[in-house]
């Protein structure tokens, strides 16, 4: 089907502008016309009635109407004075209606019968409106008085124009009118539409709405809250991510921003035209990021916005994404395990157990070489292998075996990923393990493999713990689930952000759970990906 062009600001303005010219001077031609025809029928009625008087006055009609053979001097009198004046007629009538003139010869000695005549035998003067064979005409009556004693009427008749005569008449004047309130019309709307796209920086309505529409979805789609204000500080934008984080009951918008937000510098920005970025604020009971900057229009201040972010969970995901919690962990960990075997050297010392001691540093020393070593051989980035040695540390403390498959290994990370990325995955899951290993009585054990091939990268960390049971497993990937009896607003963070890059990067996940084996998550990550989505199976 064909799509249906919109008109144009300035076609619109211009048909309605064409449209209310043609009306309005249509009615006024229509009012002008029914004006001066009314102005010409009471014209020529007013004429017609002096003619009728004075042909009544008339001494020969006075004395021969009435009389058998007086149409013969009233007839080519009659006939003069209409000849004279330019009437359609003048009829005499005596008291009988019988016609002693006519235009029409064959019509004297006949009854008049128009219908109107009445009041002027009874010796009233006055005009009335009639259709005749010519038209529509102006009929004055005058009673015809013989002394005190009426003895007939004097009847006439002018033709009136008819209005398409009229407006023939008129038409070139009409018609000139008619031309220049077009023009004007049309050049005054022209102009205004001009003027009104470039206040709309010469947009249409129609792409006007759309970038409405587009904008509203874009600041409820954001995951920043925005506040916008007017000059008169007066809330104008408030997407739902700031009433969520500033905790405002919607709605909020054309209220005082001071009365609803206090200390968000909306205010002082908007009087000073200074941004502010990244201001620590507490409103409420949330410490946030606040940026405030000015909205100007040709270089005048009309408004300010402001953005908020969640402090705490900027750094929250700050921490996940970056190992930066891991890393740190590790080294307490680390500067734990080694204060304790220094304690150990120092007590075979005091104890007078050389041998000892020096066997104690050669053996710790030669495990942690080994497994350095083999940390820097197989794994490509430093950071992982960090990482993974301040995890076998703190497993170590937390009384956990944590196995590194010696087979292990990792010459290049998916181009879909990078080292961050890597050190929250396998972060996350041997975290994840050693919390579910706590409380355990018998002997808790992690194992931990990451192996590449021209294809793919295979990631696996498996638990001896309790399980996931059978009914959340639907649920584990979910921003925000946790089964931590510590629950609080930053749990649920690590499985899901796992999940969300392994589905991006185009690779499964997979979970196998037993409450008498523990619970096992496989990794595959292709190196040539194909297609941007990845699944995930229970």
């Amino acid at each position: 089907m064909r799509r249906k062009v919109p008109f144009s600001l300035r076609t619109k303005i211009g048909i309605l502008v064409f449209c209310l010219v043609l009306l309005s001077s249509g009615i006024s031609g229509a009012i002008l016309i029914e004006q001066v025809y009314r102005a010409i029928e009471k014209e020529l009625g007013q004429r017609a009635l002096s003619i009728a008087r004075t042909v009544a006055q008339v001494d020969e009609v006075v004395d021969y109407v009435g009389n058998p053979v007086g149409y013969q001097i009233i007839q080519p009198i009659a006939n003069k004075i209409r000849l004279a004046t330019n009437v359609e007629y003048i009829v005499v009538l005596d008291m009988n209606k019988t016609r002693y003139s006519h235009p029409l010869s064959e019509m004297v000695g006949t009854l008049f019968e128009g219908g109107d005549e009445g009041p002027a035998f009874a010796e009233h003067a006055y005009i009335s409106r009639a259709v005749g064979i010519n038209g529509p005409s102006i009929r004055a009556f005058v009673p015809l008085m013989r002394g005190s004693k009426q003895v007939g009427v004097v009847v006439v008749g002018m033709v009136t124009p008819t209005y398409l005569k009229l407006l023939e008449e008129y038409r070139n004047d009409l018609y000139f009118s008619l031309f220049l309130a077009l023009f004007f019309g049309l050049f005054g709307a022209f102009a205004l539409a001009y003027n009104i796209k470039k206040q709309m920086f010469n947009l249409e309505p129609n792409e006007i709405a759309k970038l409405l529409e587009e904008r509203s979805a874009v600041f409820h789609s954001i995951g920043e809250g925005i506040i916008a204000i007017d000059a008169n500080q007066r809330i104008t934008i408030a997407n739902p991510k700031a009433c969520q984080i500033l905790q405002l009951n919607p709605p909020v918008i054309g209220q005082k921003v001071d009365d609803v937000i206090p200390d968000t510098q909306l205010t002082h920005v908007l009087k000073t035209g200074i941004p502010q970025y990244n201001q620590d604020r507490m409103i409420g009971n949330t410490r946030i990021l606040v940026s405030a900057l000015p909205i100007k229009i040709k270089g005048t201040i009309v408004g300010a916005v402001a953005n908020f972010q969640d402090k705490t969970t900027i750094f929250n995901l700050a921490e996940e994404l970056t190992g930066v919690k891991q890393f740190i962990e590790a080294l307490r960990v680390q500067n734990h395990e080694y204060m304790n075997k220094l304690h150990t050297i120092a007590g075979l010392i005091q104890l007078g157990k050389s041998e000892q001691a020096i066997n104690y540093i050669f053996d710790t020393t030669e495990q942690q070489e080994e497994l350095a070593a083999f940390l820097t051989n197989q794994i490509c980035d430093y950071s992982l292998s960090g990482l993974l040695l301040g995890k076998i540390s703190r497993a170590k403390e937390l009384g956990i075996e944590l196995h590194i498959d010696r087979n292990s290994r990792l010459r290049e990370i998916p181009k879909q990923w990078d080292a961050s990325v890597m050190v929250a995955i396998i972060g996350n899951l041997i975290e994840n393990a050693m919390e579910a290993l706590q409380g355990r009585d018998e002997k808790r054990k992690i194992y931990c493999m990451i192996r590449d091939n021209e294809d793919e990268l295979h990631i696996v960390v498996e638990d001896n713990g309790p399980g996931i049971p059978e009914d959340i497993r639907d649920w584990i990937y979910v921003q925000g689930f946790s089964t931590k009896v510590n629950k609080n607003k930053n749990r649920g963070i690590g499985l899901a952000l796992i999940h969300q890059y392994v589905v991006n990067a185009g690779g499964t996940i997979e979970l196998e759970s037993d409450p008498s084996t523990g619970t096992r998550f496989d990794i595959l990550i292709p190196k040539h990906p194909e297609t941007g989505g990845g699944e995930s199976h229970g």
